[in-house]
């Protein structure tokens, strides 16, 4: 049950992510990659191949991607450029190995 509410609430919040940016192709591209990520992550928690403590950590580091999109597009009307979108892959791109890595 707790796995079937896991995954219908990470494609929720996906979809919820995706549609909350949709003139921006870029945003939307990273924000439901993060999404896809808390998925895996706490995937890899209730298959019990990932501590909570080190899931919190990724979640958070997660976060902080989130958080730098929005700063980045607070910069320039609502959107982010292709190099800090760049940027923000290869910070994904990190999280993504340490997921796949459990």
């Amino acid at each position: 049950m707790k796995k079937t509410a896991l995954a219908v609430l990470a494609l929720v919040c996906s979809f919820g992510i995706a549609q909350a940016a949709p003139k921006h192709p870029r945003r939307a591209e990273v924000n439901l990659r993060l999404a896809r990520q808390n998925y895996r992550i706490d995937k890899k928690v209730d298959e019990g191949k990932m501590s909570t403590a080190e899931a919190s950590k990724l979640h958070n580091e997660d976060h902080q991607i989130r958080q730098e999109e929005k700063d980045m597009a607070s910069q320039d009307g609502g959107h982010i450029t292709k190099l800090e979108q760049k940027t923000l892959n290869q910070q994904e791109d990190h999280v993504s190995k340490q997921i796949r890595n459990h």
